[in-house]
């Protein structure tokens, strides 16, 4: 009887575990285009300058490109995101 007992136990500590887990707001994206069912970009090679940074955090105000938004999200939660960087050839 008393493993039973134990068995309810563990069960019900791994339940409250998971569902503490669970998060309403695991997106990554917070922001851009939220109406759009899903976030595509394309930009031209030729509209390239010598060197463009494209944001990889979904914090940009200026999404895809970066306006170093990720310094903020850094600094807030610890993280390291930065930038995609894409340079061209001379």
């Amino acid at each position: 009887m008393s493993y039973i007992l134990i068995a309810g136990v563990v069960v019900l500590v791994v339940v409250a575990y998971m569902l503490g887990k669970r998060s309403t707001n695991d997106h990554v994206n917070s922001c851009v285009d939220k109406h759009k069912p899903k976030v595509v970009s394309t930009v031209d090679i030729e509209d390239l300058s010598d060197a463009t940074a494209f944001c990889r955090c979904w914090k940009s105000g200026k999404f895809p490109y970066c306006d170093g938004s990720h310094n903020k999200h850094n600094k807030g939660c610890g993280d390291n995101v930065g930038p995609l960087l894409l340079n061209r050839r001379s």
